[in-house]
């Protein structure tokens, strides 16, 4: 499937949030939901970002055509730099296709992480199904959150901080690591469908060293405006982005949050950056024209 960029709609009417999740990966709202959402709340343009899926997308735009909402097709891919973990949007992306193929392979990995997390609870007396957990994935990506959800539904503790501290968060007795993708293959897969790569939540890690390993790796941005940075990351990670000749990003990073600094909408992204983005987005398909299908 080839999803064409719309055009932008004039700049002083845009309100705009690059980071957004949906009941394709671990968001409570399906992909309907987060448009109607994102209309109510006065957004122009939201980008839907499911983790390692862009299963959602087609069924966003088609719920978001009738309401005027720019949905940004995308994606939000889990990457490795070395053995550090990092998040790698891919905003804008062209040939969804292309893309979504790729992650099939991925997405059927999580599923067999959630058999082996559902595996090792049961062998530790907690008898949380695998059904139970596909039931909270509701045909999305499986992943912690919803085993966190099956285990509160179940009763087996009461809330997703008890899941993960006592259970499923690195080094406890149900957490199993998930697949990996180098982050250079990342930023090729979110390039061979047109899109831009652009660094998640960078929060304290942005720092120019680890800017120099991604730039090489051929990013194209990062977000500098996210609930979990605060002045001095947004200050820092903004002057880098600058520095390296990257296109600034942001958003809300939104799961279905009523209230609260992840509530759709709570982070301002100027318009400027969403022209940015558009000119690297030109630059980068007359360097390399995007496969039709």
């Amino acid at each position: 499937m080839t999803t064409p960029t719309a055009a932008s709609a004039p700049s002083a009417a845009i309100r705009i949030d690059l980071h957004a999740h949906s009941t394709a990966s671990d968001g409570t709202a399906s992909p309907t939901l987060f448009v109607e959402t994102a209309a109510r709340a006065g957004l122009t343009v939201v980008a839907l970002t499911d983790h390692d899926t862009v299963a959602g997308v087609a069924e966003a735009m088609a719920a978001a055509e009738p309401l005027g909402v720019r949905v940004v097709a995308g994606v939000e891919l889990s990457v490795m730099d070395g053995k550090d973990e990092v998040h790698l949007l891919g905003l804008h992306l062209a040939d969804v296709g292309a893309i979504g193929g790729a992650l099939e392979t991925f997405r059927d990995g999580r599923t067999v992480r959630a058999e082996a997390m559902v595996a090792a609870l049961n062998a530790n007396g907690i008898a949380v199904t695998m059904e139970s957990v596909l039931r909270e994935a509701a045909g999305g990506a499986v992943g912690r959150p919803h085993v966190a959800r099956a285990l509160i539904g179940g009763g087996f503790v009461a809330d997703s901080r008890e899941a993960f501290d006592k259970w499923l968060a690195a080094g406890r007795p149900a957490f199993v690591e998930k697949p990996r993708l180098d982050v250079a293959d990342g930023v090729t897969l979110v390039h061979q469908a047109g899109g831009l790569a652009i660094w998640a939540h960078p929060g304290d890690e942005g720092r120019r060293g680890k800017f120099e390993r991604l730039v090489s790796a051929g990013i194209d941005g990062a977000e500098v405006r996210h609930p979990g940075h605060d002045a001095s990351d947004v200050a820092r990670i903004g002057a880098l982005v600058e520095f390296f000749h990257l296109v600034p990003s942001g958003g809300s990073d939104w799961h279905g949050a009523a209230a609260g600094p992840r509530m759709l909408g709570a982070v301002q992204v100027p318009s400027e950056w969403l022209a940015r983005h558009e000119e690297r987005l030109e630059m980068r398909r007359r360097a390399v024209p995007v496969r039709e299908e």
